[in-house]
This record gives structure tokens, C-alpha cells and sequence, in this order.
């Protein structure tokens, strides 16, 4: 995936999901509750540990 700050581990099938809704950067994810991320195909918890942790590593968070 190019231009994006997601996490560079992030596992392929959680990689097409995010890209196929439209995110590609940490930031795009504020837009999103953590409970509607967790349903699209291919995003399980280690993906989704992994997005938390670059929020959190930024100081943003999902949407409330």
C-alpha cells in the first residue's frame, strides 16, 4: 500500500478491507467507531490492537 501511515504490519486481509472503505492513514480512522471497524471482512483483533496502538500513538482515537 502507498501513501499511507498505517501500520506497516498489518495483515493483508486487514489491509484490503481498510483500503476498500476508504482509509489510508491513521488519521481517516477517527472517522470510524471501533465497533463498525470490527465488522468489516478481514479485520480481527491483532489488526485491530494494531491500529489502536498507532492512535493511541499519535494521541487520536476512534470515533466516540
Amino acid at each position: 500500500m502507498q501513501n499511507t501511515n498505517l501500520p506497516l504490519k498489518l495483515a493483508k486481509p486487514a489491509e484490503r478491507a481498510l483500503t476498500s472503505a476508504g482509509i489510508t492513514t491513521i488519521e481517516q480512522l477517527t472517522d470510524w467507531r471501533e465497533s463498525d471497524l470490527k465488522k468489516l471482512h478481514g479485520m480481527g483483533p491483532k489488526a485491530m490492537g494494531q491500529l489502536l496502538a498507532a492512535l493511541q500513538e499519535k494521541g487520536l482515537s476512534f470515533k466516540e
